[in-house]
């Protein structure tokens, strides 16, 4: 009887470790980064109303492993974006969400210089094979006509130029909405914010999606 057991238990022991490693052996969650400013860092909104937090519970919802992280920074430039995009990417994220401009468009900072940064941001984030998603902002029309044209035409030409896929403006449906805004008319409250994910989300779980399958064929 003794021995029977012996038997047994040197027969199941490489089963249970081959069980115990494939149930150990799960793919880390993906990581998006999102390159933003104070339109998608959650701006005088309660913990869990931002973009990233909210972007992140409607991607797992769905099924997708996921953390989007903390990265946007309220108040931040594209020439900030530029200057702190190794930081962001030491942490290996999988995606970058990128969400800059506004800023530069309420400062009157030449269109030039906005894109000269963003392509500069988009061009590294290629180099390094890190897909990207690019979200786009429109110029206030009190700055005049030919900075309008100027400005709003950055992202689609980049969006073309890096055959990225595109979310044409950050705020659509919620710009100039009060029900939407907090206090000062421009930020999203919790609810502009819901609709900015409903908008974007579709982008990002496409890129996830491909994300996925690329793993599991190994490549």
């Amino acid at each position: 009887m003794r021995l029977s057991f012996l038997l047994a238990s040197l027969l199941l022991a490489p089963l249970l470790a081959l069980g115990l490693a494939t149930g150990t052996a799960q793919a880390r969650p993906l990581k998006v980064a999102v390159l933003g400013d104070s339109l998608s860092a959650g701006y005088n909104l309660p913990p869990g109303q931002g973009l990233t937090r909210q972007l992140e519970a409607a991607l797992r919802q769905d099924g997708f492993d996921v953390t989007v992280g903390d990265t946007a920074v309220s108040g931040q430039t594209s020439a900030g974006g530029l200057a702190g995009l190794d930081w962001m990417l030491g942490d290996k994220p999988d995606l970058v969400v990128v969400e800059l401009g506004a800023n530069d468009m309420l400062r009157g900072i030449d269109p030039k210089s906005t894109r000269a940064n963003l392509d500069k941001i988009l061009s590294t984030l290629k180099d390094r094979h890190i897909p990207a998603i690019l979200a786009g902002m429109k110029a206030q029309p009190n700055l005049g006509a030919d900075y309008v044209a100027a400005f709003d035409q950055i992202y689609p030409d980049l969006a073309r130029q890096y055959a990225l896929p595109f979310y044409p403006f950050i705020l659509e449906g919620v710009a100039l909405d009060p029900k939407l805004t907090i206090a000062d008319r421009m930020h999203p409250n919790g609810d502009g914010v819901a609709i900015m994910v409903r908008g974007l989300k579709p982008l990002v779980a496409k890129a996830l999606t491909t994300l996925n399958g690329n793993a599991a064929a190994g490549k």
